[in-house]
């Protein structure tokens, strides 16, 4: 729980703002959103640990509000400490591949497809081409490797419910890991696929049970788990872990 505040005139917090704000020498954007409901100021942390959002009472004073970033600097320490996934990208670092965990190697071939082997016990993705392409040639890897997945699961889904998607995209959303439009559109994060398979299928089961149910209702609830048993158990994979994937720094 965070502490209320009574309520300044002057010098109130504009309306609707964006600052910077250093936590461990690192700056953070922090967006800073008042609410006419709001009876204390809530922090939090957006998907992947890259970005900040405060949510503060109207009419709140300035200095208020930095009195409350300031005393909360060794929670945001605690909290962001766990996003670390920035240095895995790297030869001899480490990516999850369906809930496995692959050390990366390069090839040392200029062309060529990457490539999953396994050498021994261990998991390997195997990069060709130059050491400044690798992270670019992770992601189209995963890219296809999750458009594989999410087209034959969703192809088998919506046949069982007797509905067809109108298209099926991937993008690299933050605030949600699918979508279904109105009209039956499809989107997914790629990132999913660095995800155990039950958590990848369960994702299609979801957005496939839109189809039908464009509701978060129980009739919804109980078609996605008729599609998907493990529906339950995903759920609880990706709260736990889902913003150690968004942490990841591909760029």
């Amino acid at each position: 729980m965070f502490p209320s505040f009574t309520r300044r005139r002057t010098p109130p917090v504009p309306v609707d703002t964006t600052r910077e704000i250093e936590v461990a020498g690192k700056m953070l954007p922090l967006t800073i959103r008042q609410n006419s409901r709001a009876t204390r100021m809530t922090l939090r942390i957006e998907p992947g640990g890259r970005a900040l959002k405060l949510t503060i009472p109207q009419g709140l004073a300035d200095r208020e509000v930095n009195a409350f970033l300031s005393r909360h600097q060794g929670w945001l320490m605690t909290k962001l400490a766990r996003f670390s996934g920035e240095s895995q990208l790297e030869e001899g670092g480490t990516i999850l591949i369906r809930g496995i965990a692959h050390r990366i190697e390069r090839s040392g071939k200029i062309r060529g497809l990457t490539e999953t082997v396994i050498v021994g016990d261990d998991a390997i993705l195997r990069v060709s081409g130059g050491e400044e392409h690798l992270r670019r040639r992770i992601v189209d890897f995963l890219k296809k490797e999750a458009r594989h997945d999410l087209d034959r699961l969703v192809a088998v889904y919506a046949g069982r419910i007797g509905r067809r998607p109108k298209s099926l995209s991937l993008k690299d959303t933050r605030s949600r890991w699918g979508s279904c439009s109105a009209d039956g559109a499809l989107s997914f994060s790629w990132r999913i696929v660095m995800a155990p398979p039950k958590v990848i299928a369960y994702l299609a089961a979801h957005e496939v049970a839109h189809l039908k149910e464009m509701n978060h209702g129980p009739d919804f609830w109980a078609l996605c788990e008729k599609l998907c048993p493990d529906t339950n158990d995903a759920k609880r994979w990706l709260r736990r872990n889902g913003t150690m994937l968004h942490a990841i720094d591909f760029n």
